[in-house]
């Protein structure tokens, strides 16, 4: 009989909060964390206290570039890796090159040349990686890969597919190390990821072209001196009279004074800097059109700065027609001092509506041509990102079932979903479409062709 799976976790900030309560909790039997790294030694001590308060040891500490050396002597079995997407590419090419396989936070990496070292590792070593999308896993978005895979709507045309991110949510990518493009790779690869794997999976389908367009339109210091903002603090967390609702006070949130203000001695980030600032270099406002290889095409739209967050869907097929659309938040309140109260997209849809009374929610309609409109009933699952953390966190640690649809996510999906973000990039820069083969991705360029490589058949 063999003893539980053995995990290494890299990077202990908010992004690993997810993976260490189902360490210490649901999955505690069968997974077993011990070893973590992170470069600010104050975030370890306050998770270490986490774990303490819920009975469990310590994991051993070690420096994330001693990975390998650490992988070996202590039977690391599974690396997953919570840090900022710019360091992706030499965790997960040092946890392969170690003798682990790697789990990684979306997106894969930031850039083709991440892409191709992953590539290159993946082939030389024959682990495996593995990137967390979660929301495939979402009731509402299988449910519509479930319509699409029955042929309801027959051969599928186009897709037209707008995300909204709130002035909470959407605003925090600029305050945090998000906001410069070399860390993040902009919300093409960052946020963006999520979206593009959607539709990938949901139509089965390689994109093959892409042109971009968009822009910092709404945050960043030059657009706040032409609407007049004057004088602005640096950071979010100071004294002041009356309250900016942009700033984010980071003593007024357990978990994000614990993690980032409290530490800021050791490191010196900052996670509440003003969304204002002058050196923003992602853009607010992006649109895209992407081509596949079936023929179908994609009309995709970001905007960052909504007052209310969530998406809609369309799918146009041969024989007709879904729509999707989900309220994530109905509203961004201000109370009486200016804080932002957001309203709680956990709770039933006919609980909380928004201050015009929409309700928070979701809702698929399916309509077949000369047929009459119906609304395809979606369970209501509680828990992150529309009940899909769950589901995510069980394929992970538990092992995934049968499984038709084929929720879990290879490398090379992340690959594929990068792929629209970095011609994206690329497109945005030359204001030229863009087709993905010609990225220079080394061995996981077989994942963007129509016909299936040596390396899609290893995923």
């Amino acid at each position: 009989m063999t003893g539980p799976t053995r995990y290494a976790l890299i990077g202990t900030g908010a992004r690993a909060q997810m993976y260490l309560e189902a360490l210490a909790g649901p999955y505690a039997d069968q997974a077993r964390l011990v070893a973590w790294a992170d470069p600010n030694p104050g975030r370890l001590d306050w998770n270490e206290q986490r774990l303490a308060r819920a009975g469990h040891p310590a994991p051993e500490r070690f420096d994330a570039r001693e990975l390998g050396e650490t992988i070996r002597r202590s039977g690391i079995d599974r690396v997953i890796v919570t840090a900022p997407d710019f360091a992706h590419a030499d965790l997960v090419v040092a946890a392969l090159e170690g003798g682990a396989d790697a789990i990684v936070e979306k997106p894969l990496t930031t850039d083709a040349e991440g892409v191709r070292r992953i590539a290159d590792a993946v082939e030389r070593t024959g682990r495996s990686v593995t990137v967390t999308f979660n929301y495939r896993y979402a009731p509402r978005n299988t449910a519509l890969k479930r319509i699409i895979a029955d042929g309801e709507l027959g051969e599928i045309t186009s897709v037209h597919f707008e995300w909204l991110l709130d002035t909470s949510h959407g605003a925090d990518y600029f305050r945090r190390w998000h906001r410069r493009k070399e860390n993040s790779g902009g919300l093409l690869v960052h946020k963006s990821s999520h979206h593009f794997d959607l539709v990938n999976w949901w139509l089965g389908d390689r994109p093959e072209r892409v042109f971009a367009t968009g822009g910092l339109r709404f945050y960043g210091a030059d657009n706040a001196a032409r609407r007049g903002l004057g004088p602005r603090p640096e950071r979010g967390t100071v004294d002041v009279t009356e309250r900016d609702p942009f700033l984010l006070d980071l003593r007024e949130h357990e978990v994000l004074r614990g993690l980032y203000y409290e530490q800021e001695r050791y490191d010196g980030y900052l996670r509440d800097r003003d969304v204002f600032g002058d050196d923003i270099t992602i853009e607010d406002n992006l649109s895209l059109v992407v081509d596949y290889a079936r023929g179908s095409s994609m009309t995709y739209a970001l905007n960052a700065h909504s007052p209310w967050e969530g998406y809609t869907v369309s799918v146009n097929g041969t024989r007709g027609r879904a729509e999707l659309s989900v309220v994530e938040r109905g509203a961004i309140l201000l109370d009486e001092s200016g804080r932002q109260q957001v309203v709680d997209p956990s709770a039933r849809p006919e609980e909380v509506a928004d201050d015009s009374g929409r309700p928070v929610g979701e809702r698929l309609v399916v309509q077949h041509h000369f047929g009459a409109a119906r609304e395809v009933p979606i369970p209501h699952v509680v828990g992150g990102h529309g009940g899909a953390d769950t589901a995510l966190l069980r394929d992970l640690f538990d092992g995934a079932g049968e499984d038709p649809l084929e929720h879990a996510a290879s490398w090379l999906d992340g690959v594929r979903a990068m792929a629209v973000g970095v011609a994206g990039n690329a497109s945005l820069a030359t204001g030229m479409p863009v087709r993905t083969r010609d990225l220079p991705f080394g061995p996981a360029a077989d994942a963007l062709r129509p016909a299936a490589g040596a390396l899609t058949a290893a995923s």
